[in-house]
Protein backbone atom coordinates (compact mmCIF):
# COMPACT_ATOMS: atom_id res chain seq x y z
CA UNK A 1 0.00 0.00 0.00
CA UNK A 2 2.28 2.75 -1.23
CA UNK A 3 0.50 4.49 -4.08
CA UNK A 4 -1.02 7.27 -1.98
CA UNK A 5 2.12 8.20 -0.09
CA UNK A 6 2.64 10.87 -2.74
CA UNK A 7 -0.59 12.58 -1.65
CA UNK A 8 -0.37 14.10 1.82
CA UNK A 9 -3.41 13.91 4.11
CA UNK A 10 -4.08 17.61 4.60
CA UNK A 11 -6.03 18.67 7.69
CA UNK A 12 -8.41 20.72 5.54
CA UNK A 13 -9.85 17.62 3.83
CA UNK A 14 -10.32 15.61 7.04
CA UNK A 15 -13.87 16.91 7.37
CA UNK A 16 -14.82 15.50 3.97
CA UNK A 17 -13.21 12.14 4.81
CA UNK A 18 -15.15 11.99 8.06
CA UNK A 19 -18.42 12.75 6.28
CA UNK A 20 -17.66 9.96 3.81
CA UNK A 21 -16.82 7.45 6.58
CA UNK A 22 -13.31 7.02 5.16
CA UNK A 23 -11.17 8.93 7.66
CA UNK A 24 -10.03 5.86 9.64
CA UNK A 25 -9.05 4.16 6.40
CA UNK A 26 -7.09 7.25 5.32
CA UNK A 27 -5.11 7.18 8.57
CA UNK A 28 -3.64 3.85 7.49
CA UNK A 29 -1.69 5.83 4.88
CA UNK A 30 0.62 6.94 7.68
CA UNK A 31 2.34 3.55 7.56
CA UNK A 32 3.58 1.20 4.88
CA UNK A 33 1.87 -2.16 4.48
CA UNK A 34 3.79 -5.01 2.92
CA UNK A 35 2.24 -8.36 2.15
CA UNK A 36 3.68 -11.62 3.43
CA UNK A 37 3.11 -13.44 0.15
CA UNK A 38 3.93 -17.01 1.32
CA UNK A 39 1.58 -16.65 4.31
CA UNK A 40 -1.26 -15.26 2.19
CA UNK A 41 -0.65 -17.90 -0.50
CA UNK A 42 -1.01 -20.66 2.09
CA UNK A 43 -4.31 -19.19 3.27
CA UNK A 44 -5.62 -18.77 -0.27
CA UNK A 45 -5.11 -22.52 -0.72
CA UNK A 46 -7.68 -22.90 2.05
CA UNK A 47 -10.25 -20.55 0.52
CA UNK A 48 -13.31 -22.20 -1.00
CA UNK A 49 -15.34 -20.10 -3.48
CA UNK A 50 -18.39 -22.35 -2.91
CA UNK A 51 -18.69 -21.36 0.76
CA UNK A 52 -16.66 -18.12 1.01
CA UNK A 53 -14.82 -19.59 3.97
CA UNK A 54 -11.33 -20.84 4.79
CA UNK A 55 -11.39 -24.62 5.30
CA UNK A 56 -9.19 -25.34 8.31
CA UNK A 57 -8.41 -28.54 10.23
CA UNK A 58 -10.76 -27.38 13.02
CA UNK A 59 -13.61 -26.19 10.79
CA UNK A 60 -14.49 -23.08 8.83
CA UNK A 61 -13.72 -19.40 9.41
CA UNK A 62 -13.92 -16.30 7.27
CA UNK A 63 -13.62 -12.52 7.11
CA UNK A 64 -16.98 -10.95 7.94
CA UNK A 65 -18.47 -7.46 8.00
CA UNK A 66 -17.53 -7.28 11.65
CA UNK A 67 -13.87 -7.80 10.76
CA UNK A 68 -14.05 -5.07 8.11
CA UNK A 69 -15.43 -2.63 10.67
CA UNK A 70 -12.74 -3.37 13.26
CA UNK A 71 -9.71 -3.62 10.99
CA UNK A 72 -10.45 -0.77 8.56
CA UNK A 73 -12.95 1.33 10.51
CA UNK A 74 -15.44 1.38 7.63
CA UNK A 75 -19.22 1.91 7.92
CA UNK A 76 -21.36 -1.17 7.28
CA UNK A 77 -24.92 0.08 7.07
CA UNK A 78 -25.85 2.22 4.07
CA UNK A 79 -26.68 2.09 0.39
CA UNK A 80 -24.97 -0.37 -1.92
CA UNK A 81 -21.99 0.84 -3.98
CA UNK A 82 -23.16 0.26 -7.52
CA UNK A 83 -24.09 1.95 -10.78
CA UNK A 84 -22.33 1.38 -14.10
CA UNK A 85 -18.79 1.64 -15.44
CA UNK A 86 -18.96 3.70 -18.62
CA UNK A 87 -22.38 5.34 -19.06
CA UNK A 88 -22.79 6.70 -15.54
CA UNK A 89 -23.02 10.32 -16.73
CA UNK A 90 -26.06 9.39 -18.79
CA UNK A 91 -27.84 8.14 -15.69
CA UNK A 92 -26.82 10.81 -13.18
CA UNK A 93 -25.67 14.08 -14.67
CA UNK A 94 -27.88 14.78 -17.67
CA UNK A 95 -25.88 13.13 -20.44
CA UNK A 96 -22.77 15.24 -20.11
CA UNK A 97 -19.59 13.59 -21.44
CA UNK A 98 -17.66 12.00 -18.56
CA UNK A 99 -14.41 13.83 -19.22
CA UNK A 100 -16.21 17.18 -19.24
CA UNK A 101 -17.63 16.23 -15.88
CA UNK A 102 -14.16 15.11 -14.71
CA UNK A 103 -12.71 18.54 -15.50
CA UNK A 104 -15.55 20.31 -13.71
CA UNK A 105 -15.09 18.27 -10.54
CA UNK A 106 -11.28 18.21 -10.39
CA UNK A 107 -10.46 21.44 -12.21
CA UNK A 108 -7.99 19.85 -14.62
CA UNK A 109 -7.97 17.24 -17.37
CA UNK A 110 -5.23 14.57 -17.66
CA UNK A 111 -3.10 14.60 -20.83
CA UNK A 112 -3.96 12.09 -23.53
CA UNK A 113 -0.98 9.85 -22.69
CA UNK A 114 -2.36 9.37 -19.15
CA UNK A 115 -5.84 8.28 -20.28
CA UNK A 116 -7.01 4.93 -21.60
CA UNK A 117 -10.79 4.91 -22.17
CA UNK A 118 -12.07 5.45 -18.60
CA UNK A 119 -8.74 4.82 -16.86
CA UNK A 120 -6.28 7.43 -15.53
CA UNK A 121 -2.72 6.71 -14.42
CA UNK A 122 -2.16 6.98 -10.67
CA UNK A 123 1.12 8.79 -11.24
CA UNK A 124 -0.78 11.69 -12.79
CA UNK A 125 -2.96 11.98 -9.68
CA UNK A 126 0.08 11.92 -7.40
CA UNK A 127 1.88 14.59 -9.38
CA UNK A 128 -1.15 16.85 -9.86
CA UNK A 129 -2.56 16.63 -6.32
CA UNK A 130 0.62 16.07 -4.33
CA UNK A 131 0.21 19.20 -2.22
CA UNK A 132 -2.59 21.59 -1.27
CA UNK A 133 -1.40 25.20 -1.22
CA UNK A 134 -1.82 27.22 1.97
CA UNK A 135 -4.06 29.88 0.43
CA UNK A 136 -6.38 27.47 -1.39
CA UNK A 137 -10.04 28.50 -1.51
CA UNK A 138 -12.93 26.21 -0.57
CA UNK A 139 -13.51 24.94 -4.12
CA UNK A 140 -9.81 24.00 -4.48
CA UNK A 141 -9.97 22.12 -1.18
CA UNK A 142 -13.03 20.21 -2.39
CA UNK A 143 -11.25 19.28 -5.62
CA UNK A 144 -8.25 18.02 -3.69
CA UNK A 145 -10.59 16.03 -1.41
CA UNK A 146 -12.23 14.45 -4.46
CA UNK A 147 -8.87 13.44 -5.92
CA UNK A 148 -7.68 12.07 -2.56
CA UNK A 149 -10.84 10.00 -2.09
CA UNK A 150 -10.68 8.60 -5.64
CA UNK A 151 -7.10 7.49 -5.02
CA UNK A 152 -7.97 6.12 -1.56
CA UNK A 153 -10.78 3.96 -2.91
CA UNK A 154 -8.82 2.80 -5.96
CA UNK A 155 -5.67 1.81 -4.09
CA UNK A 156 -6.57 0.72 -0.56
CA UNK A 157 -10.03 -0.81 -1.06
CA UNK A 158 -10.71 -1.62 -4.70
CA UNK A 159 -7.29 -1.95 -6.27
CA UNK A 160 -6.81 -4.17 -9.30
CA UNK A 161 -3.82 -6.32 -10.17
CA UNK A 162 -2.11 -3.58 -12.18
CA UNK A 163 -1.92 -1.21 -9.22
CA UNK A 164 -1.08 1.67 -11.54
CA UNK A 165 -4.44 2.94 -12.80
CA UNK A 166 -7.60 4.53 -11.47
CA UNK A 167 -11.11 4.16 -12.93
CA UNK A 168 -13.32 7.23 -13.03
CA UNK A 169 -16.36 5.23 -11.87
CA UNK A 170 -16.10 7.28 -8.67
CA UNK A 171 -17.18 10.54 -10.29
CA UNK A 172 -20.88 10.17 -9.33
CA UNK A 173 -19.81 9.66 -5.72
CA UNK A 174 -17.26 12.44 -5.29
CA UNK A 175 -19.58 14.85 -7.11
CA UNK A 176 -21.63 14.93 -3.89
CA UNK A 177 -19.07 14.77 -1.10
CA UNK A 178 -21.63 15.46 1.60
CA UNK A 179 -23.62 12.34 0.59
CA UNK A 180 -20.75 9.83 0.53
CA UNK A 181 -21.43 8.80 4.11
CA UNK A 182 -24.70 7.20 2.97
CA UNK A 183 -22.89 4.26 1.34
CA UNK A 184 -21.79 0.94 2.78
CA UNK A 185 -18.10 1.04 1.98
CA UNK A 186 -17.45 -1.91 4.27
CA UNK A 187 -19.76 -4.32 2.45
CA UNK A 188 -18.41 -3.22 -0.95
CA UNK A 189 -14.81 -3.77 0.19
CA UNK A 190 -15.63 -7.24 1.51
CA UNK A 191 -17.44 -8.12 -1.71
CA UNK A 192 -14.36 -7.17 -3.73
CA UNK A 193 -12.02 -9.12 -1.43
CA UNK A 194 -14.23 -12.20 -1.71
CA UNK A 195 -14.25 -11.94 -5.49
CA UNK A 196 -10.48 -11.49 -5.71
CA UNK A 197 -9.86 -14.53 -3.48
CA UNK A 198 -12.35 -16.59 -5.49
CA UNK A 199 -10.56 -15.66 -8.70
CA UNK A 200 -7.08 -16.46 -7.44
CA UNK A 201 -8.31 -19.81 -6.12
CA UNK A 202 -8.24 -20.79 -9.80
CA UNK A 203 -4.89 -22.46 -10.45
CA UNK A 204 -4.46 -20.44 -13.66
CA UNK A 205 -4.61 -17.10 -11.81
CA UNK A 206 -1.35 -16.09 -10.14
CA UNK A 207 -1.93 -12.55 -8.82
CA UNK A 208 -4.13 -11.33 -6.00
CA UNK A 209 -5.79 -7.90 -5.74
CA UNK A 210 -8.22 -6.23 -3.34
CA UNK A 211 -7.88 -4.84 0.24
CA UNK A 212 -5.02 -7.13 1.16
CA UNK A 213 -4.09 -5.23 4.33
CA UNK A 214 -7.49 -6.40 5.65
CA UNK A 215 -6.70 -10.03 4.81
CA UNK A 216 -3.25 -9.97 6.41
CA UNK A 217 -4.42 -8.07 9.50
CA UNK A 218 -7.25 -10.57 9.98
CA UNK A 219 -4.76 -13.46 9.85
CA UNK A 220 -2.43 -11.91 12.41
CA UNK A 221 -5.24 -11.00 14.82
CA UNK A 222 -7.25 -14.23 14.58
CA UNK A 223 -4.23 -16.58 14.70
CA UNK A 224 -1.95 -15.42 17.55
CA UNK A 225 0.63 -18.08 16.69
CA UNK A 226 1.21 -16.45 13.30
CA UNK A 227 1.82 -12.91 14.54
CA UNK A 228 5.22 -11.31 13.95
CA UNK A 229 7.21 -10.29 17.01
CA UNK A 230 7.60 -6.68 18.07
CA UNK A 231 4.15 -5.34 17.11
CA UNK A 232 2.53 -5.08 20.51
CA UNK A 233 1.47 -1.41 20.35
CA UNK A 234 -1.62 -0.61 18.33
CA UNK A 235 -4.30 2.01 17.82
CA UNK A 236 -7.53 2.32 15.90
CA UNK A 237 -8.27 0.83 13.39
CA UNK A 238 -6.78 -2.56 14.22
CA UNK A 239 -4.94 -2.93 10.90
CA UNK A 240 -2.75 0.00 11.99
CA UNK A 241 -0.89 -2.43 14.30
CA UNK A 242 0.95 -4.07 11.40
CA UNK A 243 2.10 -0.91 9.67
CA UNK A 244 5.78 -1.12 8.80
CA UNK A 245 5.82 -4.92 8.90
CA UNK A 246 8.74 -6.22 6.79
CA UNK A 247 8.29 -9.88 5.78
CA UNK A 248 11.14 -11.90 4.38
CA UNK A 249 11.32 -11.83 0.60
CA UNK A 250 13.52 -14.90 0.10
CA UNK A 251 12.78 -18.59 -0.40
CA UNK A 252 9.11 -18.13 -1.20
CA UNK A 253 8.54 -21.75 -2.22
CA UNK A 254 9.88 -23.35 0.99
CA UNK A 255 8.12 -20.69 3.07
CA UNK A 256 4.77 -21.51 1.46
CA UNK A 257 5.31 -25.20 2.30
CA UNK A 258 6.23 -24.24 5.87
CA UNK A 259 3.10 -22.11 6.32
CA UNK A 260 1.01 -24.89 4.78
CA UNK A 261 2.31 -27.34 7.35
CA UNK A 262 1.78 -24.91 10.23
CA UNK A 263 -1.84 -24.45 9.17
CA UNK A 264 -2.29 -28.21 8.95
CA UNK A 265 -1.15 -28.53 12.57
CA UNK A 266 -3.61 -25.95 13.93
CA UNK A 267 -5.84 -27.03 16.80
CA UNK A 268 -9.27 -25.77 17.80
CA UNK A 269 -7.83 -23.41 20.41
CA UNK A 270 -5.41 -21.73 17.99
CA UNK A 271 -8.14 -19.52 16.50
CA UNK A 272 -9.66 -16.59 18.41
CA UNK A 273 -13.41 -16.94 17.90
CA UNK A 274 -14.35 -13.94 20.06
CA UNK A 275 -11.43 -11.67 19.23
CA UNK A 276 -13.22 -8.37 19.76
CA UNK A 277 -14.21 -9.20 23.33
CA UNK A 278 -10.57 -9.00 24.43
CA UNK A 279 -9.80 -6.15 26.82
CA UNK A 280 -6.97 -4.82 24.65
CA UNK A 281 -9.35 -4.43 21.72
CA UNK A 282 -12.21 -2.93 23.74
CA UNK A 283 -9.86 -0.18 24.99
CA UNK A 284 -9.14 1.18 21.50
CA UNK A 285 -12.39 0.55 19.64
CA UNK A 286 -14.01 3.66 18.16
CA UNK A 287 -17.63 4.24 19.25
CA UNK A 288 -18.73 4.92 15.66
CA UNK A 289 -18.68 1.25 14.67
CA UNK A 290 -20.63 0.26 17.79
CA UNK A 291 -23.70 2.05 16.47
CA UNK A 292 -26.52 -0.55 16.65
CA UNK A 293 -27.45 -0.05 12.99
CA UNK A 294 -23.94 -1.17 12.00
CA UNK A 295 -23.53 -3.91 14.61
CA UNK A 296 -26.81 -5.58 13.69
CA UNK A 297 -25.71 -6.14 10.10
CA UNK A 298 -22.60 -8.03 11.16
CA UNK A 299 -24.87 -11.10 11.51
CA UNK A 300 -26.82 -10.61 8.26
CA UNK A 301 -26.76 -13.30 5.57
CA UNK A 302 -27.13 -11.05 2.57
CA UNK A 303 -25.69 -10.07 -0.78
CA UNK A 304 -22.52 -7.96 -0.77
CA UNK A 305 -22.44 -5.59 -3.73
CA UNK A 306 -19.69 -3.73 -5.55
CA UNK A 307 -20.95 -2.64 -8.98
CA UNK A 308 -21.19 -5.89 -11.02
CA UNK A 309 -19.65 -7.98 -8.22
CA UNK A 310 -22.21 -9.88 -6.14
CA UNK A 311 -20.95 -12.08 -3.31
CA UNK A 312 -22.61 -13.79 -0.34
CA UNK A 313 -22.01 -13.11 3.36
CA UNK A 314 -21.87 -16.62 4.93
CA UNK A 315 -22.56 -15.84 8.59
CA UNK A 316 -24.51 -19.10 9.02
CA UNK A 317 -21.27 -21.09 8.52
CA UNK A 318 -19.19 -19.19 11.12
CA UNK A 319 -21.56 -18.67 14.07
CA UNK A 320 -18.76 -19.12 16.68
CA UNK A 321 -17.20 -15.86 15.44
CA UNK A 322 -20.32 -14.15 16.81
CA UNK A 323 -20.61 -16.12 20.04
CA UNK A 324 -22.74 -19.04 18.84
CA UNK A 325 -22.37 -22.79 18.42
CA UNK A 326 -21.85 -24.04 14.89
CA UNK A 327 -24.11 -26.90 13.87
CA UNK A 328 -24.00 -28.76 10.61
CA UNK A 329 -24.56 -26.07 7.96
CA UNK A 330 -27.20 -26.08 5.28
CA UNK A 331 -26.27 -26.61 1.66
CA UNK A 332 -24.39 -23.57 0.42
CA UNK A 333 -26.01 -21.13 -1.99
CA UNK A 334 -24.74 -21.75 -5.53
CA UNK A 335 -24.12 -18.41 -7.27
CA UNK A 336 -21.52 -19.60 -9.77
CA UNK A 337 -23.29 -17.70 -12.53
CA UNK A 338 -22.61 -14.40 -10.75
CA UNK A 339 -18.90 -15.21 -10.62
CA UNK A 340 -18.73 -14.59 -14.37
CA UNK A 341 -20.13 -11.06 -13.98
CA UNK A 342 -17.35 -8.50 -13.68
CA UNK A 343 -18.68 -5.57 -15.71
CA UNK A 344 -16.72 -6.32 -18.86
CA UNK A 345 -18.36 -6.15 -22.25
CA UNK A 346 -21.51 -4.15 -22.78
CA UNK A 347 -22.15 -1.81 -19.87
CA UNK A 348 -25.35 -2.10 -17.85
CA UNK A 349 -27.02 -0.21 -15.05
CA UNK A 350 -26.32 -2.86 -12.42
CA UNK A 351 -29.07 -1.92 -9.93
CA UNK A 352 -31.50 -2.81 -12.73
CA UNK A 353 -29.77 -5.77 -14.43
CA UNK A 354 -28.98 -7.37 -11.02
CA UNK A 355 -32.09 -6.01 -9.35
CA UNK A 356 -33.00 -9.00 -7.17
CA UNK A 357 -29.61 -8.98 -5.44
CA UNK A 358 -29.71 -5.22 -4.92
CA UNK A 359 -33.16 -5.59 -3.39
CA UNK A 360 -31.78 -8.28 -1.08
CA UNK A 361 -29.27 -5.78 0.30
CA UNK A 362 -32.03 -3.16 0.60
CA UNK A 363 -33.91 -5.67 2.81
CA UNK A 364 -30.76 -6.51 4.77
CA UNK A 365 -32.35 -5.88 8.17
CA UNK A 366 -34.76 -8.75 7.53
CA UNK A 367 -31.92 -11.24 7.04
CA UNK A 368 -30.13 -10.84 10.36
CA UNK A 369 -29.62 -14.24 12.00
CA UNK A 370 -30.94 -14.86 15.51
CA UNK A 371 -29.12 -17.52 17.53
CA UNK A 372 -28.10 -18.29 21.08
CA UNK A 373 -24.96 -16.64 22.49
CA UNK A 374 -23.00 -19.04 24.70
CA UNK A 375 -20.01 -18.63 27.06
CA UNK A 376 -17.95 -21.16 25.08
CA UNK A 377 -18.54 -20.58 21.36
CA UNK A 378 -17.21 -23.07 18.85
CA UNK A 379 -18.18 -25.93 16.56
CA UNK A 380 -20.57 -28.55 17.90
CA UNK A 381 -19.91 -32.28 18.05
CA UNK A 382 -22.37 -32.76 15.18
CA UNK A 383 -20.45 -30.27 13.04
CA UNK A 384 -16.98 -31.70 13.71
CA UNK A 385 -18.20 -35.25 13.14
CA UNK A 386 -19.47 -34.13 9.74
CA UNK A 387 -16.38 -31.99 9.06
CA UNK A 388 -13.92 -34.77 9.88
CA UNK A 389 -15.67 -37.01 7.36
CA UNK A 390 -16.22 -34.59 4.47
CA UNK A 391 -13.85 -31.63 4.84
CA UNK A 392 -10.42 -31.53 3.26
CA UNK A 393 -8.60 -30.66 6.43
CA UNK A 394 -4.96 -31.23 5.46
CA UNK A 395 -2.87 -30.24 2.44
CA UNK A 396 0.63 -31.33 3.45
CA UNK A 397 1.99 -34.83 2.73
CA UNK A 398 1.13 -37.45 5.35
CA UNK A 399 4.84 -37.99 5.94
CA UNK A 400 5.09 -34.49 7.45
CA UNK A 401 1.83 -34.63 9.39
CA UNK A 402 2.25 -37.92 11.20
CA UNK A 403 -1.29 -38.86 10.12
CA UNK A 404 -3.35 -36.50 12.34
CA UNK A 405 -6.49 -37.61 10.49
CA UNK A 406 -7.19 -40.10 13.24
CA UNK A 407 -7.35 -37.37 15.87
CA UNK A 408 -10.46 -37.63 18.04
CA UNK A 409 -12.95 -34.82 18.55
CA UNK A 410 -11.86 -32.79 21.64
CA UNK A 411 -13.70 -33.58 24.87
CA UNK A 412 -14.84 -29.98 25.40
CA UNK A 413 -16.62 -30.11 22.05
CA UNK A 414 -18.55 -33.24 23.05
CA UNK A 415 -19.82 -31.41 26.12
CA UNK A 416 -20.84 -28.31 24.10
CA UNK A 417 -24.61 -28.04 23.81
CA UNK A 418 -25.82 -27.15 20.30
CA UNK A 419 -27.52 -23.77 20.12
CA UNK A 420 -30.73 -22.77 18.44
CA UNK A 421 -30.57 -23.25 14.68
CA UNK A 422 -30.91 -19.79 13.11
CA UNK A 423 -33.79 -19.15 10.76
CA UNK A 424 -32.80 -17.90 7.31
CA UNK A 425 -34.37 -17.53 3.89
CA UNK A 426 -33.54 -20.12 1.26
CA UNK A 427 -32.67 -18.35 -1.99
CA UNK A 428 -32.70 -20.15 -5.35
CA UNK A 429 -29.35 -21.20 -6.80
CA UNK A 430 -27.95 -19.30 -9.78
CA UNK A 431 -26.09 -22.03 -11.64
CA UNK A 432 -23.51 -21.37 -14.30
CA UNK A 433 -24.96 -23.51 -17.09
CA UNK A 434 -24.34 -21.03 -19.87
CA UNK A 435 -20.78 -22.04 -20.63
CA UNK A 436 -21.63 -25.74 -20.62
CA UNK A 437 -24.59 -25.20 -22.94
CA UNK A 438 -22.55 -23.05 -25.28
CA UNK A 439 -19.81 -25.67 -25.51
CA UNK A 440 -22.37 -28.36 -26.31
CA UNK A 441 -24.22 -26.31 -28.91
CA UNK A 442 -21.55 -24.15 -30.46
CA UNK A 443 -18.41 -26.20 -30.18
CA UNK A 444 -14.90 -24.92 -30.75
CA UNK A 445 -14.42 -22.33 -33.46
CA UNK A 446 -11.15 -21.20 -34.96
CA UNK A 447 -12.40 -17.78 -36.00
CA UNK A 448 -11.80 -14.95 -33.54
CA UNK A 449 -14.82 -12.95 -34.75
CA UNK A 450 -17.45 -12.35 -32.06
CA UNK A 451 -20.74 -14.10 -32.70
CA UNK A 452 -22.82 -11.50 -30.89
CA UNK A 453 -26.08 -12.59 -32.51
CA UNK A 454 -25.63 -16.12 -31.21
CA UNK A 455 -24.82 -15.04 -27.66
CA UNK A 456 -27.87 -12.77 -27.61
CA UNK A 457 -30.04 -15.63 -28.80
CA UNK A 458 -28.68 -17.89 -26.06
CA UNK A 459 -29.47 -15.19 -23.48
CA UNK A 460 -33.06 -15.01 -24.74
CA UNK A 461 -33.42 -18.79 -24.54
CA UNK A 462 -32.08 -18.88 -20.99
CA UNK A 463 -34.53 -16.19 -19.90
CA UNK A 464 -37.38 -18.20 -21.42
CA UNK A 465 -36.25 -21.17 -19.38
CA UNK A 466 -36.01 -23.40 -22.44
CA UNK A 467 -33.38 -25.91 -23.50
CA UNK A 468 -30.60 -24.10 -25.33
CA UNK A 469 -29.50 -27.12 -27.34
CA UNK A 470 -33.03 -27.99 -28.41
CA UNK A 471 -33.92 -24.44 -29.46
CA UNK A 472 -30.85 -23.80 -31.59
CA UNK A 473 -32.50 -25.72 -34.42
CA UNK A 474 -35.34 -23.19 -34.32
CA UNK A 475 -32.82 -20.37 -34.32
CA UNK A 476 -31.60 -21.40 -37.74
CA UNK A 477 -35.16 -21.14 -39.07
CA UNK A 478 -35.41 -17.53 -37.86
CA UNK A 479 -32.62 -16.32 -40.12
CA UNK A 480 -32.48 -16.20 -43.90
CA UNK A 481 -30.91 -19.45 -45.14
CA UNK A 482 -30.20 -21.38 -48.28
CA UNK A 483 -30.33 -25.18 -47.86
CA UNK A 484 -27.59 -27.21 -49.49
CA UNK A 485 -28.41 -30.80 -50.55
CA UNK A 486 -27.88 -33.53 -48.02
CA UNK A 487 -24.77 -35.72 -48.18
CA UNK A 488 -23.83 -38.98 -46.52
CA UNK A 489 -20.43 -39.33 -44.85
CA UNK A 490 -19.55 -42.73 -43.46
CA UNK A 491 -23.20 -43.64 -42.80
CA UNK A 492 -23.90 -40.33 -41.06
CA UNK A 493 -26.16 -37.85 -42.77
CA UNK A 494 -24.75 -34.36 -42.95
CA UNK A 495 -26.59 -31.25 -44.06
CA UNK A 496 -25.00 -27.85 -44.63
CA UNK A 497 -26.71 -24.48 -44.58
CA UNK A 498 -25.38 -21.13 -45.69
CA UNK A 499 -26.88 -18.75 -43.12
CA UNK A 500 -27.03 -14.99 -42.94
CA UNK A 501 -26.85 -14.18 -39.25
CA UNK A 502 -28.10 -11.11 -37.45
CA UNK A 503 -24.83 -9.36 -38.18
CA UNK A 504 -25.36 -9.78 -41.91
CA UNK A 505 -22.27 -11.96 -42.32
CA UNK A 506 -22.65 -15.21 -44.30
CA UNK A 507 -21.52 -18.31 -42.46
CA UNK A 508 -21.69 -22.07 -42.84
CA UNK A 509 -23.77 -24.11 -40.40
CA UNK A 510 -23.15 -27.84 -40.44
CA UNK A 511 -25.98 -29.97 -39.02
CA UNK A 512 -25.13 -33.59 -38.22
CA UNK A 513 -27.57 -36.38 -37.41
CA UNK A 514 -26.13 -39.51 -35.80
CA UNK A 515 -28.32 -42.51 -36.63
CA UNK A 516 -32.07 -42.10 -37.08
CA UNK A 517 -34.21 -39.17 -36.10
CA UNK A 518 -35.20 -35.74 -37.28
CA UNK A 519 -32.40 -33.70 -38.77
CA UNK A 520 -32.06 -30.42 -36.89
CA UNK A 521 -32.92 -31.78 -33.46
CA UNK A 522 -29.26 -31.19 -32.62
CA UNK A 523 -27.31 -28.53 -34.47
CA UNK A 524 -23.58 -28.08 -34.05
CA UNK A 525 -22.01 -24.91 -35.43
CA UNK A 526 -18.53 -26.09 -36.18
CA UNK A 527 -16.82 -23.18 -37.84
CA UNK A 528 -17.50 -19.94 -39.66
CA UNK A 529 -16.36 -20.18 -43.27
CA UNK A 530 -16.64 -17.89 -46.27
CA UNK A 531 -19.45 -18.78 -48.65
CA UNK A 532 -18.02 -20.56 -51.68
CA UNK A 533 -15.02 -22.04 -49.90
Amino acid sequence: MKRQHGMRLDDRIVLYLQMAGLYHLARLNESWFRLDKPLVSAFIERWRPETHTFHMPFGECTITLQDVAYHLGLPIDGQYVSGCLTDFSRFIEGSRPPWVWFEELLGVLPPANCIDKFIVKCTWFEETFSDLSQGADDETVRRYARAYIMMLLSTQLFGDKSGTCLHIRWLPYVARLEDMGQYSWGSAALSWLYRCMCRVANRNVVKLAGPLQLLQSWIFWRFPGFRPDGYDVFHWPLAWRWGGYQPSLSNKGPRVANWRLRIDLLQLGDFLWMLYSLAEVVQVVHPEILDPRHMTLWRATTALIYFAVIEWHPVDRVLPQFGGVQGRPRATLNIDFLMSKDGRGRDRWFPLSLQSWHMHWSDRAQHVLQFDIVPDPGPSHEYLDWWYQHGRRFLSPELLLGDPRRAAIPAQVIERVPGRRPEMDQLPDVLENRRVARRQCVGTRSSQREWIWLEEAIDVMERRGGDVGGELGGLVDEVESEVVPEVVVGGTRVQEEVVTGMTGDPMMVIAVEMGSGTLGAQVVIVEEVAVGE
